[in-house]
Formats: structure tokens, sequence, C-alpha cells
């Protein structure tokens, strides 16, 4: 399928799938987005510990840039890992333009490391965070009780809904340990009938901009 490089509204570069109409971050702000959703109801629950996160989508490495940036910020220390079946192109990270919007210039090498480095491989960035990244599909994760924290951000339900299933969200729930969250961008309700039956207690939250609301759920015994 055709990838298109385009720019969100907050200036900030994402990929669209043309045939889908579908792009891995929101058309209203790429960094917003993954600053409203995944850090401040996700990451900031879990301040002043260590933390292991798990990214459904590691995609153009955004997320898990800014979770870098953000754990460096509070001397945090994160054991990231990264799923992704099908990984950009250089040509395609040359194209991000992260660095320039967060004002992190002086971090430039860490983001081109984290698409450089090899794969299945846990590789240290500074003192404080570590990336694996993994490549395989969602329904291959058999992960237990490993991660405090799941970012969910999987193409929609509109263009995957088989990405939002019951048996996907089970495996979220294996993987996560007690008390830990999954958030996510999405809001439908067939999604939090789905992550209810596995067993998630899950409440809405205002969304990022240009979206209204957004899930979060918790693995709670």
């Amino acid at each position: 399928m055709k990838r298109e490089i385009i720019q969100t509204l907050d200036g900030s570069t994402t990929i669209q799938i043309k045939e889908w109409d579908e792009c891995y971050h929101s058309k209203h702000g790429a960094i917003q987005e993954a600053q409203h959703v995944y850090i401040k109801n996700g990451l900031s629950l879990f301040q002043n510990k260590p933390i292991s996160i798990l990214e459904i989508g590691f995609g153009t490495g955004l997320n898990a840039f800014i979770t870098f940036l953000e754990g460096n910020k509070m001397n945090q220390s994160i054991d990231y890992v990264g799923v992704e079946a099908y990984p950009i192109s250089a040509d395609e990270l040359i194209s991000m333009n992260y660095v320039e919007e967060l004002k992190a210039t002086d971090e430039k090498d860490i983001f081109e490391k984290m698409h450089q480095c090899n794969w299945e491989e846990k590789t240290f960035f500074g003192d404080v965070f570590s990336l694996t990244k993994r490549k395989q599909l969602f329904e291959e994760i058999d992960d237990l009780n490993r991660f405090d924290l799941i970012y969910f951000d999987a193409f929609g339900y509109r263009v995957q809904p088989e990405l939002w299933s019951t048996a996907i969200f089970k495996k979220m729930f294996d993987a996560l340990k007690n008390n830990g969250v999954l958030v996510t961008y999405a809001a439908r309700g067939v999604v939090k009938r789905s992550m209810i039956e596995v067993g998630f207690k899950v409440e809405k939250l205002e969304g990022p901009p240009g979206k209204r609301e957004m899930f979060r759920a918790r693995k709670t015994e």
C-alpha cells in the first residue's frame, strides 16, 4: 500500500496510507496526540518508579522518543518494548520532523538510533531508558504479567477491526501486571465491550485535540 508523508495540524509529520485514508497519528496533531494519550494519561501515572512499557505499533518511533525524553527529564528508569510488523523505511524516517518540533536537536542521534538498532535486542539509550523492538504481529504476542503500561496505538477499528478484538485485548490483559494500565486514542463502544469482556475496568477520558474521548483501561484483581 502507498504511504505518504503529511503534516498534521500541530506542525508535526505523520505517515498516511492512501488506500485506507488512515494515518499513523492524528491529523489534528501527531505530537499533541502522543503527549495527551500516552504521556499525560499513561506514563504520568507511574512517576518516581521504574516502569516497563509495551507499545502496540512502534511505527514512526514518536511515542518511544517522547517517552525517552520524559524519562530523562524525570530520571525515571524505563524498559520499553515496541512491537511492529511493518517498519518504516529509511526515507520515511528522514522525513519525520519530531526532533525539530520537540526542540530536541541534542537527541537527534537517539531518535535515529531507535530506528537503526537491531530488532529483538535490548538497546540502552543513556542511563535510564532501554528499547527492545520486536518484529511480530500483534496476534503473536504472548507476554505474561510483564508490563506496567501498554500504549495501544494500532491502526483504527474502521480499517483493521481484527486488531481491536476480544482475542487481542485478552493478550493485552495477560501481558500486564496486576494494576497495570492500557491507554489508547480509541473510544468506540465495541472496543470498550471487548476490553470489559476480558476483565479490564474501563474509563472514558477527554480525548486529544480533534477527538472528543479516549479510553484508559486497568487490570485489577
